[in-house]
């Protein structure tokens, strides 16, 4: 029996055009009287018709559900079960498709068109024997049919780099397997096999995601498996990905609540996934307090997978550096660095070392957030950060003549600014305390007048001294430092000397 036209269309269409083939096909096929078969009863023609109007308007899913009630209603039509299985080919549900075309075989073994496109799914899946079988029938009946020829000539090459694949894996070459099971998913995208084994050589040659997006691929062409999803899930979760391994699981969940292996790891990955999420977003909010109790609470919940505990290690070395507990942002860092070197994190140690006065480490650390990205801005505004808090140390650090952390509230500093002048005003020292007490009145002044001041103040924590008479800032310098004192003071004090 010849081919027709777009039956031909069909067996060389890409995956992409595939739906707009059948539609071409099944258009063909409904115009055809000759091949009238179809049965006479009402409610089948009725499905027919139906399934031709989803049909074409692209509404694959819909269409087979009435070809399904068709196939019902006649299930020895060999034309109805010929578009069902065409519909099945082009929603990817290749084990279908190819059921339907082989029943179509048993009823007309002469349907050249089941067979070729038999064969083009057999190809298609990665199951070259079966696809030789198929084609190597129709090219008896049609020798200079282009298309299959075509198809046909791909099979036993692909069949030997599929045996060189599998010597290469087993020696160990799994880089050079990648590429070669890569060219062999161009011609057979459905194949199980195929991107299972490459998705081993990926976790081989350790690139995960990659290894993923293949598992993801075998699970859709198997329909979707609990076993499948439980896979990804854990791939996920040992990378560090814990919502989308909880996404996973959740799906292996909706088809077995009850699955051995998915809802125990759920439980347990349940409680990691919302202490991370939560640390993630007090993180965010600058809550320090609740990111270090979340964090914290992801190690006592894992223990052993170290990427997890990478991921609470990191949040740890950020929180405490905003707490400004330097001493342990400084060992959470060290702790994740040792897992996994990454810009971010080598930001975050620097920060920590800026916040310990350790500039010369605070600058090799953002140096080596560089090295990994070069084009990190923090990384940038870091080291020039850090030299200018560097020079800035050898002159005064209004923070600390406060006694305030570097977070400070304008309310803090000034209360801070209020008990440090009371102390440390001339008044209360003579000789040469009295000398004393004037410098350090005048650095207080000179730290509130900064540190009250949002610019004066954004300008010191970038590593400039507003103050400083070298630089073009005119300040409180040179001025009267106890003119705070005079008219116009925020309080007055009271001095009693004997």
């Amino acid at each position: 029996m010849a081919l027709p036209l777009s039956h031909m269309l069909l067996l060389g269409c890409s995956e992409r055009k595939l739906a707009m083939c059948i539609l071409l096909l099944l258009m063909e096929l409904f115009m055809e009287g000759a091949e009238a078969a179809l049965s006479n009863q009402p409610d089948i023609q009725n499905h027919l018709e139906l399934g031709k109007e989803f049909l074409t308007r692209g509404q694959l899913s819909d269409a087979l559900t009435h070809y399904h009630a068709a196939v019902e209603g006649d299930p020895n039509n060999y034309l109805t079960l010929f578009k069902r299985g065409t519909v099945y080919l082009a929603l990817g549900k290749t084990r279908f498709a190819i059921q339907d075309f082989s029943r179509v075989l048993d009823l007309k073994p002469d349907f050249t068109a089941a067979r070729s496109q038999r064969g083009l799914v057999h190809m298609k899946s990665g199951d070259y024997e079966n696809a030789l079988i198929d084609f190597d029938v129709v090219l008896r009946e049609e020798s200079h049919n282009a298309i299959v020829n075509e198809n046909y000539a791909r099979l036993n090459p692909a069949k030997e780099q599929w045996q060189l694949v599998r010597h290469l894996m087993k020696h160990g070459d799994d880089q050079n397997a990648i590429g070669m099971i890569t060219q062999l998913l161009e011609i057979s995208p459905w194949s199980v096999e195929l991107r299972q084994a490459r998705s081993d050589a990926y976790l081989k040659v350790n690139d995960p995601l990659s290894a993923i997006s293949d598992l993801r691929q075998v699970n859709r062409l198997s329909q979707d498996s609990t076993e499948g999803h439980y896979d990804i899930a854990q791939l996920l979760y040992k990378i560090g990905h814990a919502t989308n391994a909880l996404k996973d699981i959740r799906e292996c969940l909706k088809l077995d609540p009850e699955h051995k292996l998915c809802f125990p790891f759920y439980k347990k990955l349940r409680k990691v996934e919302k202490q991370l999420s939560s640390a993630e977003q007090a993180k965010e909010e600058n809550q320090a307090n609740d990111c270090l109790t979340h964090a914290e609470a992801v190690l006592r919940l894992e223990p052993d997978e170290t990427m997890i505990r990478y991921e609470a290690h990191k949040l740890l070395c950020s929180c405490y550096t905003t707490d400004e507990q330097y001493g342990k942002a400084l060992s959470q860092c060290k702790l994740a660095l040792d897992i996994m070197k990454d810009a971010q994190l080598y930001c975050d140690r620097a920060d920590a070392l800026l916040g310990s006065e350790m500039y010369d480490d605070a600058i090799h650390d953002f140096q080596a957030a560089l090295d990994i990205d070069e084009n990190s801005s923090r990384a940038k505004e870091g080291i020039q950060k850090a030299k200018k808090l560097q020079k800035q140390a050898e002159r005064r650090d209004y923070y600390k003549i406060l006694g305030v952390k570097r977070n400070a509230s304008k309310q803090e500093i000034v209360k801070a600014y209020r008990k440090a002048a009371q102390k440390w005003h001339p008044d209360n020292f003579k000789d040469e305390e009295k000398k004393l007490a004037e410098k350090k009145f005048i650095d207080i002044a000179a730290a509130k007048e900064v540190l009250t001041d949002p610019e004066k103040r954004r300008q010191f924590d970038n590593g400039e001294d507003p103050l400083d008479p070298e630089s073009n800032h005119h300040g409180f310098r040179g001025a009267d430092p106890f003119a705070h004192f005079q008219h116009g003071s925020p309080f007055q004090f009271k001095f009693h000397f004997n």
